[in-house]
């Protein structure tokens, strides 16, 4: 059983929900696109649906809202440190299935990739529930969420799909029953959230199941391509719901030794741009666009499983939107399972 509520009652509960919950959303930001008269879709506050975009994918992902591109963690002065604050409310981010399953990587990478948690990103994830926003029922043309296995998710409170003047709406979590109230009586529907079943793009992933297969995918000459095409700027680390890395560097507001005041900012670092693997002396271990893509495609699609047992890369296909040398991560990933196929081949025939 499900709501419908036109989007003036939806308003009403999203007036209520906001005394305890910060509540972001995809939503339009004009003429900040990556072109000339463009717009930009990416997450922000909202207080109303209409400033919802549900017609379109997010040009951003949703973990900006927990790891900020650039973001002040803690203020010095005088000797004494005090830790930033963050606002108290819990938060509601409407997100779809890829990218709540984003999140869950992040959790491996901050919360279970050491016995220490990370301090910065618990304390707002911990107050993080999502409402999942249905799909169209292919997804977009670049999605492959359902390759990945990412295109369905139960890690949600609630979930809607927009009809233009309505929305349905999954209560999964009784905690916001409370909320809708009013309209229970009058506005009921069978409505459940339905996941994307199948993609117009389609992806069979890489199994690297021995050390040698993986040797000789590291040193195989597919990757010699994006030498000559990856101008390693980072925008589809920038985009990724992912890509997880950061870099901390201090900001001094004074020279004087004696106050010594700044603060210590984190901001969000990429594998693919200069000086991310710099070393003391001078050593630098990735230094080519072929060496860091290969670093990064191996990550998505065969370390973080290794680790975790989930592929990294959750099918949302925003690498293929933003790259603006018009590279297809899609295309690499079926270009490293035709290479591992035929690397066991041969391994197979050197064996007999």
């Amino acid at each position: 059983m499900g709501l419908q509520l036109t989007n003036a009652q939806f308003n009403q509960v999203l007036a209520r929900l906001s005394a305890k919950y910060a509540i972001y959303a995809p939503k339009n930001f004009p003429l900040e696109g990556r072109y000339s008269d463009t717009d930009m879709v990416r997450y922000d506050g909202i207080t109303q649906v209409e400033d919802i975009v549900f017609e379109r994918k997010s040009d951003m992902s949703a973990k900006e809202i927990v790891t900020p591109i650039n973001e002040t963690i803690m203020f010095f002065f005088n000797g004494q440190v005090q830790e930033s604050k963050i606002p108290q409310k819990e938060i509601l981010i409407f997100a779809r299935a890829c990218d709540i399953n984003g999140f869950k990587r992040l959790d491996d990478i901050f919360l279970r990739n050491s016995e220490t948690p990370d301090y910065y990103y618990q304390r707002r994830r911990n107050k993080i529930k999502f409402i999942a926003i249905e799909c169209p029922s292919q997804g977009w043309d670049t999605c492959f969420c359902v390759s990945t296995q990412t295109n369905d998710t139960s890690d949600y409170a609630l979930a809607v799909k927009s009809t233009g003047e309505s929305l349905k709406i999954e209560i999964k979590d009784q905690e916001f029953a409370e909320y809708f109230a009013d309209f229970a009586q009058n506005s009921t529907c069978q409505y459940q959230y339905q996941p994307v079943l199948e993609n117009e793009l389609k992806l069979t992933l890489p199994v690297i199941d021995s050390q040698e297969v993986l040797t000789r995918l590291k040193n195989h000459p597919m990757w010699k391509e994006y030498n000559r095409r990856c101008v390693m700027c980072g925008s589809c680390t920038v985009n990724c719901p992912t890509c997880s890395c950061f870099t901390t560097y201090d900001v001094k507001f004074a020279t004087d030794s004696e106050t010594g005041a700044g603060e210590r900012r984190r901001m969000a670092a990429s594998c693919h741009v200069d000086g991310f693997t710099d070393m003391a002396g001078g050593h630098t271990f990735r230094t080519s666009a072929a060496e860091r893509m290969r670093f990064k495609a191996l990550h998505k699609v065969h370390d973080h499983k290794q680790r975790f047992g989930d592929n990294m890369c959750v099918g949302c296909g925003r690498c293929d939107d933003r790259c603006p040398e018009h590279i297809s991560f899609s295309s690499m990933i079926q270009k490293m399972h035709t290479a591992v196929e035929q690397i066991k081949q041969e391994l197979n025939h050197d064996s007999k």
